[in-house]
Order: structure tokens, then sequence, then C-alpha cells
């Protein structure tokens, strides 16, 4: 049944794209917008975004209904500048594989699996990391203790250092689910912590993107006083002592639908972000609406099944100055 689901997306987005043609990264808009719109971003529900350093390849999530399944997309830009049409990732599409994030070389992709560690069942979701190798990319790699545990590990992100931060809903947590880092020593990983509550509150905290150089991270939690919708972004700064700032509520771009899986380029001009908002209920404010309008409307993006969006990262940075 997966094989068959994976082949009818793959004849759908076969059908969508004629040209591929995505925007040029140098110039990010001031505002929110779809990122791909008809490529990237279709009436299926994507999610998470990594871009390569060089920026040149990009991975991102294709989920199907209910979770029950999802796979890792792979788009790469050509020498004339154009992009491939979006196929499966060549270590992708037998088990539920999302949350790609590139180390800071990239030359390794790590991502959340629930593939099994030896013969074909299923297990909970761990972290994974494949690399390159001079072919293309290699067989992906189980991170092992301590990073996994029996319960699920989600949206890994990589530092300079080696650092590994992650979401997960230990015994050890502050909240529902928390945001936790590995400190990479020597060689290994430390045992993992969870941030303290600048950060993590009672409620929860997930998917969290963590600067390069550490010096910001951006999560979405869920439950907060100030949260807008189902799950509102959020931003916090390291001081000059390390120390993680009280985080604050991106307001200018969440929306009363879940705001998550945030990414920001290598280069710091552009950031990414998954949204459920959607146009549906706007699109017919005087009149019923016709079977035709609303199947187009529903074979659109911003259906609320989960869309890419982008906008500058400064213009993100210089609209949270008139935020309290």
């Amino acid at each position: 049944m997966i094989r068959v689901s994976l082949l009818l997306v793959s004849l759908t987005i076969t059908n969508l794209i004629a040209q591929p043609s995505l925007p040029a990264f140098q110039a990010p808009p001031a505002t929110p917008e779809l990122f791909g719109a008809g490529i990237i971003s279709t009436h299926f529900s994507e999610r998470d975004f990594a871009l390569s350093p060089d920026g040149t390849e990009i991975f991102y999530t294709l989920q199907m209904p209910l979770a029950s399944f999802q796979t890792i997309l792979y788009v790469k830009k050509q020498p004339d500048g154009r992009w491939t049409k979006p196929v499966i990732a060549p270590f992708a599409g037998r088990y539920s594989d999302l949350e790609p994030a590139f180390s800071s070389d990239g030359n390794k992709l790590f991502f959340a699996s629930n593939r099994p560690l030896s013969g074909d069942k299923i297990k909970d979701f761990d972290l994974w990391v494949v690399e390159r190798n001079k072919t293309g990319w290699g067989q992906p790699k189980n991170l092992g203790k301590p990073i996994n545990t029996e319960g699920d590990e989600f949206y890994p992100s990589i530092t300079h250092s080696g650092n590994l931060y992650f979401t997960a809903s230990y015994t050890t947590a502050i909240g529902k689910e928390d945001i936790f880092v590995a400190y990479h020593e020597a060689g290994t990983f430390k045992d993992p912590v969870p941030l303290d509550t600048a950060i993590n509150s009672k409620t929860y905290e997930f998917n969290a993107f963590v600067a390069p150089d550490e010096s910001f991270i951006i999560f979405t939690s869920y439950g907060r006083k100030d949260d807008t919708g189902r799950g509102d972004l959020y931003i916090s700064r390291r001081d000059a002592n390390g120390k993680w700032l009280p985080a604050k509520n991106l307001k200018p771009i969440n929306s009363d639908r879940l705001d998550y899986c945030p990414f920001v380029s290598f280069d710091r001009k552009s950031f990414f972000f998954t949204s459920e908002r959607n146009t549906l209920q706007k699109s017919f404010p005087n009149k019923p609406v016709t079977i035709e309008e609303l199947t187009h409307k529903l074979m659109s993006p911003q259906n609320g099944s989960g869309d890419l969006y982008w906008m500058s990262f400064d213009a993100l940075l210089e609209s949270l100055q008139n935020v309290n």
C-alpha cells in the first residue's frame, strides 16, 4: 500500500511540474510568502526544510494524511540554474523519514525515522545520519545511545561544535514535550539535557532550529498564554554569558493555525517555516461555494494541509523590534 501511495504521489508531482522554477534566494520577500508554489508547496502536506550550505540542494518532507507515512523529497540546482523535479531522497521511501537537517559542512544530513535497526519491523522514531560520499549519499546510520532511547526523538539541529538539539518527551523533561541538547565532547555525545525555562515550559516545546554558532534558537510552542493558534513560533537569543534569554513570540508571522518547522539559511538571508494556515474560508465570503470552486481550492496550496513559507530573515528580526 505504501509503495502504491508513493507511486501516486510521484505521478501527481510529475504532472504538476512541467518546468521546475524556484525563486532565487538572493531576494527573499519582506513578509511570508509561499515557497515554490505548485512545485514544493502543493495541495499535499509539505513540512520541514533543509537548504544546503552552498544553496544547491533542498530536502523537505511530504506527509500523508494523519501522518500515516512521511518521506523526504529532494531537489537539486542544475548548472544552468534550473532545479530538478522533486524526487524521493535516495535513502528514503520505505519507512517514515522526516525533518532533515544539514551539518555545517554540508556533508551530513540528520533526520528522524522509524526505520528498524535490523529486519523489517518499524520501531519508534530515532535520529539518524547519512553522509555524503563520492557518488552521492551513503546508507543512514542510527545515532545510537545516549541520543536514541525507547521513546521518540525528533527534529535534529546540529551546530558547528557538534552539539545536537532535538525534541523529546523524556521523564527528565520540564514540560510535556521539550527541546533537549546533547553536548558533543571528545568525539562523543553526552547525555541529553533539557534546555532551561527560558525555552522550555510546562506545556509543549518542539521543532527547534538552532543557529550553527548557537547564538539563537527558533522553536514552536503550543499552549502558552500568548499562543495565537494551534502552535506558534518563538525566538530566543543568548546573552554574553551564553545564557538563553526568555523566548519571544514571533507575532508578526504567526497565524491562528499551526506554525512550525523553522529553518534559517546558512547565510542568514532567508527564513523558512511550515504553516497550516489556509485561504478556504476567506475565498468565499459572500456566497455559497460551488463544488468546482471548492475542488479547485482543495487541489491548490493553502488548503490547510501544510505548506512551506519563506521571508527575509533580516525583515523578520526588524519586525520584532516593535513587539513587546
